[in-house]
């Protein structure tokens, strides 16, 4: 099921499968910024990456001496919501644990995703939470595309501030040891698809805390992510899209034992408490 909500600037629309992204556009000429899913080059919008981000060694942790299994990303972005609030210009949509979820997270969850637009923002809001008994570990993160129709290389990612970029490369899907660094020029980053040669970049901490996509210099689009530690940035090459992922968490690192409350980067929620964070979309 579909929903669209709007104010006087902007409309967005969001699929109950996965609580899923998959439009957001401006009134004023209905330019659209979310990549349309082409399977082409990847099906998706913006998925909502829970209770895991990235992928697991073996796609397999352990809890209490126990083996589960979950695929990449988690099973969150492929499970249908239920709507539990909707206004005008606002949704809240709720994924609770059922049997099949306790046979690969055996915790007992409510995960709600809401969006509201605020002028010419959209804000996505995460809210985790823990109905169980014990501590729940999780990692919850953000994946949506934005379109760039024009070619690739017209479009640079400004960061808000000016530092020298620490990315962490990718061995079988796995974090590795290996680093490499990217020098911004007055805080810019060129898009070229060579970049993503090795798929995406990952950073498990950077000064800046918003991006904005610039088109031949000229800002189009600002993601802000106060409340996220760490963040990928993808493209598929000659794909005609930028992904910028908001992170609480990322793969197993190639030295994980399995162990989920080992895991780096991993979040936790105590018993009956819950967990919440937000980012935003801004049109410039």
């Amino acid at each position: 099921m579909h929903i669209t909500i709007s104010n006087s600037k902007l409309s967005a629309q969001i699929n109950s499968k996965g609580a899923e992204l998959f439009s957001l556009k401006t009134n004023e000429n209905m330019h659209e910024y979310i990549w349309e899913g082409n399977p082409k080059f990847w099906a998706k919008h913006s998925p909502v990456l829970f209770p895991i981000v990235g992928t697991l060694k073996n796609d397999t942790y352990t809890y209490n001496g126990k083996n589960f299994q979950l695929s990449r990303h988690g099973f969150a972005r492929d499970s249908e919501f239920e709507l539990i609030k909707n206004d005008s210009n606002s949704v809240i949509y709720s994924l609770k644990a059922s049997a099949e979820s306790k046979k690969v997270f055996p915790f007992d969850f409510e995960l709600q995703l809401s969006y509201t637009l605020f002028e010419n923002k959209l804000i996505i809001g995460y809210i985790i939470i823990n109905c169980d008994s014990v501590a729940i570990p999780f990692s919850i993160g953000a994946h949506p595309a934005f379109a760039l129709p024009t070619n690739f290389e017209n479009y640079s990612l400004e960061f808000e501030a000016q530092e020298t970029l620490e990315c962490f490369t990718l061995e079988n899907d796995l974090v590795s040891d290996k680093t490499f660094e990217i020098n911004l020029t007055d805080k810019k980053l060129p898009l070229t698809y060579s970049t993503f040669q090795n798929d995406a970049l990952i950073f498990k901490a950077l000064k800046s805390r918003e991006i904005t996509i610039l088109e031949n210099d000229l800002p189009k689009l600002k993601v802000a992510f106060e409340d996220f530690k760490n963040l990928g940035i993808w493209t598929k090459i000659n794909a005609p899209f930028i992904c910028i992922e908001p992170w609480l968490g990322y793969s197993d690192t190639i030295h994980s034992n399995g162990n989920i409350l080992e895991k780096d980067g991993i979040q936790i929620v105590n018993e009956k408490e819950r967990f919440e964070c937000q980012f935003s979309i801004e049109i410039l």
